[in-house]
């Protein structure tokens, strides 16, 4: 009886032992700015075949329904790795210690400020008094962005009247003279101009932009191995072409057309988005603003 309770014992040990290898081979995945498993398949399947096949590791999806959603999913275990924008990264890293691995690089991924050109706004002091359109609420290039490049340039948030709506509504506000500027993600800025026929491109001015913004990035949870992080940069560092035609297939996903994988991404990188959260008014940075 003794050697049978002894064999059951080893059994047991042996099943837990390979259920932890097999847990240590699957790597979590989830997104902060797509919903469900459905469209996690439709913007990320591709990448993750192709991630799975360098790292070697089985990467399964894990949909979160929002960034505060993430950061549960962080805090309780249940993800391993979450790509992210710039501001939603320094509010999880705040939350979760969760950790820069990569960084998806954005070109021309900046804020600007917008005028129209006929108008008496030449430069950011101009706009003081007057009605400025933002995106949402908290959008590192469409709020945060254009919102510190009038900061950097002296111009504070109460010193003008703040609007936040879409992009479309701001830009027919703009043209319709019901705002004097609109602040937005200057790509967004050029594709709305150029697909718009009952205008021309050249009745606009930006008179204000930020700096190129720190990129998207995959993060880590603080408890994963970190020679498993170290070993997914790795492989995404050394197969970036096949990695980012694979990105490039999902529709969302055109925004990091032309990109390149960011192997030294490091945290001291996102200190000025940390100043755009004091710029509108939450310098703790400790909560996704407007969710």
């Amino acid at each position: 009886m003794t050697r049978w309770i002894a064999g059951l014992a080893a059994g047991a040990a042996m099943m837990i032992a390979t259920t932890a290898a097999q847990a240590a081979e699957t790597l979590r995945f989830a997104v902060t700015d797509i919903v469900g498993v459905e469209m996690l398949q439709v913007e990320f399947g591709a990448f993750r075949e192709k991630l799975e096949e360098v790292t070697g590791y089985t990467i399964e999806f894990t949909p979160v329904s929002s960034r505060t959603a993430a950061v549960e999913a962080l805090n309780g275990g249940q993800v391993d790795f979450v790509l992210t924008g710039p501001a939603e990264y320094v509010v999880m890293n705040k939350l979760t210690n969760a950790q820069p691995v990569i960084a998806f690089s954005r070109p021309d991924y900046f804020g600007g400020i917008i005028v129209l050109a006929e108008s008496a706004y030449q430069r950011p002091a101009d706009l003081i008094g007057k009605r400025v359109a933002f995106g949402d609420i908290g959008s590192t290039s469409n709020h945060l962005s254009p919102a510190q490049a009038l900061a950097d340039y002296g111009v504070t948030m109460d010193q003008i009247e703040v609007i936040h709506t879409s992009a479309n509504i701001a830009w027919e506000a703009l043209k319709n003279g019901d705002v004097d500027a609109i602040g937005m993600n200057y790509m967004k800025f050029v594709k709305i101009r150029d697909g718009d026929d009952s205008i021309d491109p050249g009745a606009f001015r930006v008179i204000a932009r930020g700096p190129d913004l720190p990129n998207d990035l995959l993060v880590a949870s603080a408890d994963v191995d970190p020679a498993v992080v170290e070993q997914v940069r790795t492989a995404i560092g050394a197969n970036s072409d096949l990695l980012v035609e694979a990105i490039m297939t999902g529709e969302d996903n055109q925004k990091y057309r032309g990109m390149r994988f960011r192997t030294n991404v490091q945290d001291s990188d996102y200190d000025y988005v940390r100043s755009m959260y004091a710029t509108i008014g939450y310098p703790e940075y400790a909560e996704f603003v407007g969710e």
